[in-house]
Parts: C-alpha cells; structure tokens; sequence
C-alpha cells in the first residue's frame, strides 16, 4: 500500500512567510470552490512555483496551496447567466476568469476570477512562468554567460599585460633610438668641414663622378634587362604561359557551359513547366521532372563557380584556383543524379514526341535563336562531359605546374576526386542501364521471368542460335524441347547473364515465349563442351 505523501509544515509556513514578502504576484482573486461550486474571495501570493492563498491580507497562516510545476493557465470565457439577465449575472460577466490545468492525474483544475483585465493578464502570465525547470534553465543559461564573461575578462587580463609589455619595450626603443640621433648629431658637427670641402670640389671631378653614376646605372639596367630576357626564354617562364593559357581556355569553357545551361533552363525547362501547367498540358509535370532532372541546380551551381573564376581572372598574373575547386568538388555529387538517369530522360523525351502536340511545342522552343539550331537532345548531353572535362583540364593544368608550385598538392587532390566521382558514375550508370536492359527483356518474354529482377543479374549479350539435334553413339537421338520433338534443326532467340542462359521461341506473331523444358539454365551447374568434329 502507497504510503502517504509527507511534507513539513514549518517549511511550508516559511514559504508561505516569503511569498507575503517578496511574492511574484500578489493579491485578491475569486476562488470557485470544486464542493459547492461557490465564488470565494481569497488573498492570493505566487512565490516560485507554489501559488499559497489566505483568508485575508493580514493572514499569518495560509488558507492552501497549490504546486503549479508542470501546470498549464489558460483564460476562459465568463458562464453564461439566466435568462432574465439579472444584475448581479451582468456584474458577474464583467469579471475575467481563467483556469489553471494541472499536469497530474485526479487534480481538479483551479478556477480563479478578478475584476481587472489587466490583472488578469498578469495573473496569468506569472503562472505560466512558474516553473522550477524554467528556472534552472534560465541559471544555467545564466552561468554560461557568467563563465564566457569571466573568459574575456582573463583574456582582456592578458591583452592587456602583453600591451604593457609592448609600451615598455617601445619606451626602450625611443631611448635607443633618442641616443642614436644624438649620436648621429654629433658625427655630423665633425663631418661638416668635410662636406664644406666636397662643395668647394673641382668641377672635373663633379664630371667625373657623373659619369661614373651614369655608367653605373647603364650597367644595372643592362643586367636586368639580360636576366629578364633569360627568364623569359627559360622553360619555366613558358610552362607558366601556357598553364595561364590554360586557365584562361577553361574560364571560356566554362562560360560556354554556363550559357548552355542557361538556355536549357529559361527556353526548354521553365516554359514547358508552364505549359504542363495549362488547362490542355502537352506534357505532364512528371515527365518534366524525368527529362531536365537536376539541371537547373546544376546550372546555379556552375553560376557561382563561374563568377569565382572571373574573380581570380581579375587578379592575373595571380592565378590561385585550388581553394575554388575545393568550394566545387563537394557539390558535384548533383551529377550522380543526372549521368544515371540521363538514357531515361531521353527514352521519356522520345516517347513524349509522339504526342504531336508537345512535338510541334518543342519545336518551336528549338527554333528560338538563343539555341543556335541545336535541339534538346543535344543541351542534355552537355552536362555528361562536363567532368571529363574538369578532369582534362587539371591534368593539363598540373603537366604545366612545377612540383614547389602552392597549388600542386591542391590541384591534385582535385584531380584523384573527380576522378574518383567519374568511376562511381560510370559504375551506376552500369548498373542503371543493366537493370533497364534485363526489365525491358523480361517485358519482352510473354511468361515472364523472376531471374531477370535479381540486380546481380548482369547482361552480356542476345541473339539468335540453331539449336541441334543431339547425336549418341551414331544414331540421331531425339530432343524433345518444349512441345516440339527436335528432329532437325531449330531457331532460338537466346539470351546470355552472368548466372542464366535463356532459351526462347518466337512465334508466328514475334513474341517470345520461354522453352517448358530447358528454357532457364543455370551457368553455375552447365560444363560448356566444344566440338571440333562437326561431322
């Protein structure tokens, strides 16, 4: 049996003392009792979380308590009164009520009412903060600020020592630096009978030295000027023209590719979607989204990488591109997407031009200028090469960087990535293409077949075999294949995977129709035997 619920009634009173005093929100409130369902004005203290109430305001010893942790406050309408609407119901709907809902089961709710609105509000509002855990978070938010103050005091402590350092070692710097002058001072009081002398100097020898500044400056400059020209003609000076050929080649390329994105987007993509968005669609939004993909993601993507291009373009000779391909090789994965779904959104392309007319619609998108006679086959195949492409264009760019070069280790970090990236696409695109092709065989073959949905299953090759008579012991041995008794030889459309070779027939109205007997045969338990003597 649950024991009963203990608690301590001096502390309960000193509590009740402090609510008095320093109580959040104090005051007279209409307690409605749960017996009698009677209105009772009481004095009312909220003091943390615990809502204490007295007879009067004079009250030593309180009337209740309620623990408002986890409570919820809320306002509620004023009843309704009797139908003759008395007096007294008029004073009454004039009062704002409201509700405290307990978070425990079996508690009554508390219904309290006050004359003020405003005081209502602000009854409610301190209840509704009344909370314990409320408080420990708002301290422990309070001590993180606390410790990150006390973490800049320490480190405004330190700057400061360090400053003080610095004013001191300044002074004995300006104390160095003062005796310095005064030395300097004193050597020129010697040093001016001997300039008066150089001002009284021969003209011949003013000429001659002159000259010999002249000579001087000729010498340097032609000096210069050889180890210019030799740096000019030196390998390294020409491996660095063309790798700045180079970059200057793959800013315009990627300018290209930027424009053919742009044209894809704004005069094939978005007018198609409005027009899957017409009362009579030529093409429905699905088929949009199955033929441009990701395209238009990948164009802002390439927009950003450009202008960054154009940006150090700026700054020639000063060519640093390494940091750009770092922003751009985690974002490239948008063409995974793109390069495993691409046959397919040409096979939804070709199947939605039989609708006549979002054929003639596309042709009219295709005679628009800005595509320069190309049609939408060939702006969805850009995309494809556009790795490769990066991958060509930093192999060229590190044959032509020299291996103490800052961006070599950068350029070819990039390099093993995309390069990597190309692998894993062309290994999806596979795979992608194995499943469609083992689907649509499976479609083809009128019973059907179960092998052909296993994704290990991997194509290699059909076409059509004779299939002959077996021979034993030199009599001409029947096989029986299917319902045909296999006495001369036979047609098969054959189908060859990694783990089955089918064997279909094909009937007088082109289907295929899988042999009953030998039709599926598994790889693993055949031995392939062949013979030499054909006779």
């Amino acid at each position: 049996m649950q024991k009963s619920v203990r608690y301590n009634e001096g502390h309960a009173l000193y509590l009740a003392l402090l609510a008095r005093k320093e109580g959040t929100k104090r005051g007279y409130l209409s307690k409605k009792t749960a017996e009698t369902n009677r209105w009772h004005e009481k004095w009312f203290a909220l003091y943390q979380n615990v809502l204490f109430y007295f007879e009067g305001e004079q009250s030593a010893r309180p009337a209740g308590m309620y623990m408002l942790e986890g409570c919820n406050c809320e306002r509620v309408p004023a009843p309704k009164g009797s139908a003759a609407g008395s007096a007294k119901d008029a004073a009454l709907e004039k009062q704002h009520y409201f509700t405290v809902l307990f978070g425990h089961e079996g508690q009554k709710p508390l219904e309290l009412r006050c004359e003020d609105e405003v005081d209502g509000d602000e009854w409610v509002e301190a209840i509704h903060q009344a909370s314990y855990s409320d408080i420990l978070i708002e301290r422990e938010v309070l001590m993180q600020k606390y410790i990150h103050l006390v973490q800049i005091v320490e480190t405004e402590k330190i700057a400061a020592n360090q400053l003080r350092h610095q004013l001191e070692d300044q002074d004995t710097e300006i104390e160095r630096l003062k005796s310095e002058i005064i030395a300097l001072n004193k050597t020129k009081e010697r040093m001016r009978p001997y300039q008066g002398n150089q001002e009284d100097e021969d003209p011949d020898i003013k000429k001659i030295k002159k000259v010999q500044s002249f000579m001087r400056g000729w010498l340097c400059r032609r000096k210069w000027k050889t180890i210019v020209q030799d740096y000019i003609c030196s390998p390294h000076a020409e491996s660095m023209r063309k790798r700045n050929q180079i970059v200057f080649n793959m800013v315009e390329a990627e300018s290209e590719y930027v424009h053919q994105l742009y044209v894809l987007v704004n005069c094939f993509l978005r007018p198609l979607r409005m027009a899957a968005s017409s009362k009579k669609p030529p093409i429905s939004h699905d088929d949009v989204s199955s033929i441009f993909l990701n395209s238009e993601t990948i164009m802002f993507l390439h927009e950003i990488f450009h202008q960054g291009l154009k940006a150090r373009i700026a700054n020639w000779p000063t060519l640093i591109l390494a940091d750009l391909f770092d922003i751009l090789l985690p974002m490239l994965n948008i063409y995974q997407e793109f390069v495993r779904n691409h046959q397919y959104s040409l096979q939804v392309l070709a199947n939605c031009k039989q609708n006549r007319d979002f054929d003639k619609l596309l042709k009219q998108y295709e005679a628009n200028p800005a595509c320069e006679g190309r049609m939408l086959e060939t702006f969805l195949t850009y995309p494809m090469f556009q790795i490769p492409r990066y991958i060509i264009t930093l192999h060229e760019l590190l044959a032509h960087t020299p291996h103490e070069h800052v961006e070599r280790k950068s350029l070819e970090f990039a390099k093993s990535k995309l390069e990597e990236l190309s692998r894993v696409m062309h290994d999806e695109v596979s795979d992608t293409e194995n499943i469609r092709k083992n689907l649509a065989i499976e479609r083809t073959i009128v019973e059907g077949c179960d092998i052909l949905l296993d994704t290990s299953q991997t194509f290699i090759r059909q076409g059509s075999l004779i299939q002959v008579p077996s021979v034993e012991r030199g009599k001409l041995s029947k096989v029986r294949l299917g319902s045909l008794s296999l006495k001369k030889e036979g047609e098969r459309q054959c189908f060859l995977f990694t783990k089955h070779f089918l064997i279909c027939t094909r009937s007088s109205g082109g289907k295929l129709h899988l042999l009953k007997t030998g039709g599926v045969l598994s790889l693993i338990e055949c031995t392939l035997i062949e013979e030499t003597d054909v006779s």
